[in-house]
């Protein structure tokens, strides 16, 4: 089982920065993508960005030159720094990572979800 736990969320100004963190744990083979998305209320969860094992990364076009995606150097973090946010990018942020607990069997674990209000 791989537990991830987030942090970094919080209340923020229209034009801000904030800095989210996501720890994966447990039966860890490999850690192959692990990546960011977001829910706001009466909306779908998006993806935000995400990361592999070797570095490729994919955004939203909603958040491209605002966030950064990346990886922590022990591979089992992951974080997204955010910045000049707007109020629209308020949101429940979840993290999400995908990989192998052994040689043949996959995980996809999900955060328990974090914060981000941005005030205008």
């Amino acid at each position: 089982q791989v537990q991830l736990v987030e942090s970094g969320g919080g209340l923020v100004q229209a034009g801000g920065s904030l800095r989210l963190s996501c720890t994966a744990s447990g039966s860890i083979f490999t850690t192959n993508v692990m990546g960011w998305y977001r829910q706001a209320p009466g909306n779908q969860r998006e993806l935000v960005a995400t990361i592999t094992s070797s570095e490729s990364t994919n955004y939203a076009d909603f958040v491209k030159g605002r966030f950064t995606i990346s990886r922590g150097s022990a591979k089992n973090t992951v974080y997204l720094q955010m910045n000049s946010l707007r109020p629209e990018d308020t949101a429940v942020y979840y993290c999400n990572v995908r990989g192998l607990v052994t040689a043949l069997t996959k995980y996809d674990s999900w955060g328990q979800g974090t914060q981000v209000t941005v005030s205008s």
